[in-house]
């Protein structure tokens, strides 16, 4: 498995796939060309269906700014390899320089067609959690001890500035009202559910009031192209700082302590990322969001200092129901039903985390197992509904069912 560095990415929303990686190839192919005078992007698949809606031209002349390219939507062109591809052509003149085919992988990562593996160096070398879990109890160590004995201390320097992002983007969130572009008329909520409390409001309501606010304010921020982190991805983006913002404000934990939940996390995604996919156009939204929801609810298990079997039952239960979970984005807009199954996400990890307190001795399904059957299952799912608004609630909008 790579480096949590690129699981955690802080960039431009609103769409890790279709914005944060066509910037990072584009501005690849930028400098591997350098004495190309203009370029032409061709988008496949779901880059092309939902591009627009996520922006992924604008970032694309942003990053080749101030060099003319010539952006294409090609919805025919089957993609074979991946449902996020595009070809880069890069021209001097009338000659072609070079062309680049990227596949744009999930989470803002990248893959060049025809790079070796060795691009991309592996920093653990241990990849089911069942060895990780395994190697922890055999050193007696921590998950995220085991992620400082992979990545050395240096990790925590920059968990910490992810960390501070997150709290960043909460508060940009939070102070901010209005609608968000796009033309779908999206009221920004954030502010409202964290400022309207209730006379009689119990300790329950306002949990949930709180956590929804911070997922709101943070996914409202990506559907606005503010700056976020991936975690694991841009759509899916707040659900596990909502959890640990709440935790921290209201239980007093450390920043010490939030990055090694962060730690925790970040390896339940890593493992879903390796195994399976983080990409709705891959996998549908349960790739996204179903995974957001169990890096939350392991990073919720060890800030409570729950034991490695609690830690993997919290992980797989987030995921579990979470199977099948369509990505239908209304418009392509990362914004209906995009914020709202973040802030249900954020607390359906609060949730797994007290499941996993009573039931983890009575568990039958591994997490290794349900990592599998969601990528089977995004398999079968149909195009239609992995980020393509071809069906879903993006087809009976548009038809005004």
């Amino acid at each position: 498995m790579q480096s949590l560095k690129e699981l955690y990415k802080i960039g431009r929303g609103p769409s890790s796939s279709h914005s944060i990686g066509p910037d990072r190839a584009s501005r690849r192919v930028k400098e591997m060309y350098s004495e190309a005078d203009h370029f032409k992007v061709i988008l496949y698949g779901s880059l092309s269906l939902t591009g627009k809606g996520h922006l992924t031209d604008d970032v694309i002349i942003d990053a080749f700014d101030p060099l003319p390219v010539d952006v294409i939507f090609d919805n025919d062109t089957p993609c074979d390899v991946h449902p996020n591809t595009m070809d880069l052509f890069a021209y001097r003149g009338e000659t072609l320089l070079g062309k680049e085919r990227v596949y744009s992988v999930g989470g803002g990562t990248i893959r060049f067609e025809g790079e070796s593996e060795s691009a991309y160096p592996e920093v653990y070398h241990l990849n089911t959690f069942e060895d990780i879990s395994r190697y922890c109890r055999e050193h007696n160590m921590r998950i995220w001890e085991y992620v400082e004995e992979c990545e050395g201390e240096e990790i925590w320097d920059y968990l910490y500035e992810i960390w501070k992002q997150m709290k960043t983007t909460i508060r940009a969130g939070l102070s901010t009202t209005g609608t968000l572009k796009g033309g779908l008329d999206t009221q920004r909520k954030a502010n409202y559910l964290f400022n309207q409390r209730h006379i009689d409001e119990s300790a329950q309501t306002k949990e949930n009031r709180l956590v929804c606010a911070y997922a709101f304010a943070v996914s409202e921020e990506n559907a606005a192209a503010g700056t976020i982190v991936t975690a694991p991805t841009c759509g899916s983006c707040g659900v596990l700082p909502a959890v640990l913002k709440y935790m921290q404000d209201t239980r007093g934990f450390t920043n010490t302590e939030i990055v090694h939940a962060l730690a925790t996390g970040g390896v339940i995604g890593n493992l879903i990322k390796t195994n399976a996919s983080i990409s709705g156009a891959e996998c549908g939204c349960q790739a996204e969001i179903g995974s957001a929801c169990s890096m939350a609810a392991a990073a919720l298990a060890e800030l409570f200092e729950m034991g490695l079997d609690q830690i993997e039952y919290a992980a797989e239960v987030a995921m579990e129901h979470h199977l099948g979970l369509t990505c239908d984005p209304i418009c392509g807009l990362v914004q209906i039903p995009c914020i709202e199954r973040n802030a249900v996400a954020a607390m359906r990890a609060i949730n797994a985390l007290s499941l996993a307190n009573f039931l983890t001795s009575s568990r039958k399904i591994s997490f290794d197992m349900v990592v599998r059957t969601m990528y089977e299952t995004g398999k079968d799912i149909h195009g239609h509904y992995r980020e393509t608004s071809k069906g879903g609630l993006a087809k009976h909008y548009r038809s005004g069912e």
